[in-house]
């Protein structure tokens, strides 16, 4: 879209052309404070990718450790899934903590329960302990997943947004990729696993440090009327010579304040209930009521819950939590070091996703991965069909005994496709699900849809070696790729791009409808 259609129009921070004439900074390069604060904040997404990751590894290593017998399959879904469970219930309370002590101490909060999470986990004798250290590692999970995409979103110029938290997604596929290197060398070792676990605290520490220099977002300043602090930290984010930008930027954002302040009490004029309530409930049911009943918040709202709902059901993290298990059963000699190829893949791919998200658009490349992404769960499953099984019929079980010959390579080459594909769009896009939200109800819209993706991730994580035990692996992986065909038909239906697309533009998107068809005029067939 041409710089005089988005003129007039707010993105999440402005880089357009001011009231005053100033020259448009669109085309510039992000500043060094932005990329500081997106590599600070982007550490979190490194603690959720390596503790994705390492728990394959423990799985194949814990041996008898734990509770003086070896994991039952319920003992391995159980240890896998409480974090995703926990992260659940952190997402929608995290929402509102995130509007009323602000971004950077969520993420602070976070960082300290990542520390407890972690040496729980590496001291605990029995299952159910180690089940109470992941458990805190997973409230430390889903409050910096909701967090930190909508701290990089909310600092970030919109022609780098997509790139900048696309970056946070990065450093996810990075924990993954070191935590299956970390779990490669130490596998093997004497309660080895205990140091793969414990290492996960050392990285929450380093944030720490980074985090207490890094400022809030001017959007939450402005919100609790720092004015002052908020220009500041706009200055330093357009860097020299940025002073109409960010004088546009503050007016734009007061205006949004204030027009939401003035419905606000437009309504709780008319509700009697209003005049005895306290003004954090008050403005809590506003937020829901704004949510739900307004028809482009709810629109957003269904779109980011699907969006994530589909990140997680089409079984990816699965593969990251069992992959090693897998590749155990169907004969690697090092499970671990066939997962880390695995990792190396997500963590290439998500790459190329941060080169391509703002020039291919969000939606396109959806609709362009995706097929890939069935293609690879087919083949997998057909591999799966063709390795010989211990049973036979509809109950046909795991192999128990290491396989040979083309299909094991087989299954970890379309994994690998898989995972690819995966990493270029869905791996992503759900993240950018702050853009889709005006700021009015930013962090109670992100946080539903972020508990839509642990809900979704808790459930596939506990069930996924049960149906691989009980509808076999042909018909898991087939499970997956049905899902990713309905995910692809419902993106074609209601998901419009947003690529370069400021705030209130998208918000006129949704307003009416779904936007797909301006989607089209705009950007072309797909």
């Amino acid at each position: 879209m041409a710089g005089d259609d988005t003129a007039a129009h707010e993105p999440l921070i402005l880089d357009d052309i001011s009231s005053h004439g100033d020259v448009t900074r669109g085309d510039a390069k992000p500043t060094l404070f932005i990329w500081a604060l997106t590599f600070a904040a982007g550490i979190s997404g490194l603690l959720f990718g390596y503790d994705t990751g390492v728990i394959s590894s423990t799985l194949i290593s814990v041996g008898t450790d734990l509770s003086q017998r070896p994991l039952t399959i319920l003992d391995k879904s159980l240890i896998t899934s409480c974090t995703s469970l926990f992260a659940l219930v952190a997402s929608p309370v995290t929402g509102v903590l995130a509007d009323k002590l602000g971004r950077k101490w969520i993420i602070i909060i976070a960082d300290a329960l990542f520390v407890i999470g972690a040496l729980w986990q590496a001291l605990a004798q029995s299952v159910w302990s180690m089940i109470v250290g992941r458990s805190i590692v997973g409230l430390a999970v889903g409050g910096a997943s909701l967090v930190v995409p909508m701290y990089i979103a909310e600092l970030a110029p919109s022609a780098f947004r997509g790139r900048l938290v696309t970056l946070s997604v990065l450093f996810v596929t990075a924990g993954q990729m070191v935590a299956y290197f970390v779990g490669w060398r130490l596998s093997a070792a004497d309660h080895g696993w205990r140091w793969m676990v414990g290492l996960g605290g050392l990285p929450a520490v380093i944030q720490l440090g980074l985090i207490l220099l890094l400022p809030e977002t001017p959007r939450w300043l402005m919100a609790v009327g720092k004015v002052d602090l908020a220009r500041t930290v706009l200055k330093k984010v357009y860097g020299a010579g940025s002073h109409g930008v960010v004088e546009s930027t503050l007016r734009a954002i007061d205006m949004e304040i204030m027009e939401e302040e003035e419905a606000t009490n437009t309504r709780h004029l008319h509700t009697d209930l209003a005049k005895i309530r306290p003004l954090w409930i008050q403005k809590l049911h506003d937020g829901w009521t704004q949510l739900f009943y307004v028809g482009g918040n709810r629109r957003a709202l269904i779109i980011a819950c699907f969006l994530q709902f589909l990140q997680q059901s089409c079984g990816f993290n699965s593969l990251m939590y069992f992959s090693a298990t897998i590749f155990s059963l169907v004969g690697f000699d090092s499970p671990t070091l066939a997962s880390l190829s695995v990792a190396v893949t997500n963590c290439i791919f998500t790459i190329v996703a941060i080169i391509l998200i703002d020039r291919i658009g969000r939606r396109r490349i959806l609709l362009y991965s995706i097929p890939v992404m069935i293609l690879g769960l087919s083949l997998t499953a057909v591999s799966f069909y063709f390795l010989p099984q211990s049973g036979s019929g509809a109950h046909e079980r795991l192999p128990r005994e290491p396989q040979t010959g083309i299909w094991p390579v087989l299954i970890l080459l379309s994994i690998i496709l898989y995972v690819g594909s995966y990493a270029l769009g869905l791996g992503n896009v759900p993240w950018q699900q702050s853009e889709l939200f005006p700021l009015s109800v930013r962090s109670m819209g992100s946080g539903l849809a972020t508990s839509t993706n642990w809900g979704t991730n808790f459930i596939v994580g506990l069930s996924f070696l049960p149906m691989m035990q009980t509808l076999t692996p042909v018909w898991t992986f087939l499970v997956y790729a049905s899902v990713c065909v309905l995910g692809w038909f419902c993106i074609w239906n209601i998901y419009p791009e947003t690529k370069g697309l400021g705030l209130e533009e998208v918000g006129e998107l949704l307003k009416d409808g779904w936007g797909v068809k301006a989607t089209r005029k705009r950007v072309g067939s797909s």
